[in-house]
């Protein structure tokens, strides 16, 4: 099972603490380059730059196919276009990605997706957390990570919180 992650997941989930539920669901996890330069890039924050950087489990990987990248680059940014380009070069088995217009693009090449919340719905699923309600409300105050009221009452609906 090859998974391929974009920023925002990473970097969100690096910001309440939460960062290993990743490696717990999923293992090994590729990022590209462009993924790497940005949650290293200093307004990532020093919680993200550390955590990264501790994250054996992240394998950075070039994308090779430039020509897809730039095709790309006409809907979203760099590093969303070469976490998307990266995962159909590896046959990705999943892409986390959480952007409304990368899970767009994505969705439009057949890529599977899942976002943050889709972590820790399968993080709870898994009992690897107690409760989803509490790293939501992290992420909207610690990370600013927009949810709206619906998905919200949604996402605990389905934790059966």
């Amino acid at each position: 099972m090859k998974i391929v992650s974009n920023t925002s997941p990473i970097s969100n989930l690096a910001k309440v603490g939460q960062l290993e539920l990743m490696q717990q669901i999923y293992g090994m996890i590729l990022i590209p380059t462009a993924v790497y330069e940005e949650l290293l890039d200093e307004r990532a924050g020093k919680t993200v730059i550390t955590a990264v950087q501790s994250a054996i489990w992240l394998g950075i990987q070039p994308v090779q196919n430039q020509e897809l990248v730039s095709e790309l680059r006409n809907r979203v940014n760099l590093g969303e276009a070469e976490a998307i380009a990266l995962a159909v070069e590896v046959e990705a088995s999943r892409l986390l990605i959480d952007e409304r217009l990368g899970r767009q693009a994505a969705t439009d090449l057949g890529i599977r997706i899942t976002g943050v919340l889709g972590i820790l719905l399968s993080a709870k699923r898994q009992s690897l957390i107690m409760a989803v309600k509490p790293i939501m409300d992290d992420l909207m105050l610690q990370a600013s990570f927009r949810i709206s009221t619906q998905l919200y009452s949604d996402v605990l609906n389905t934790a059966g919180e």
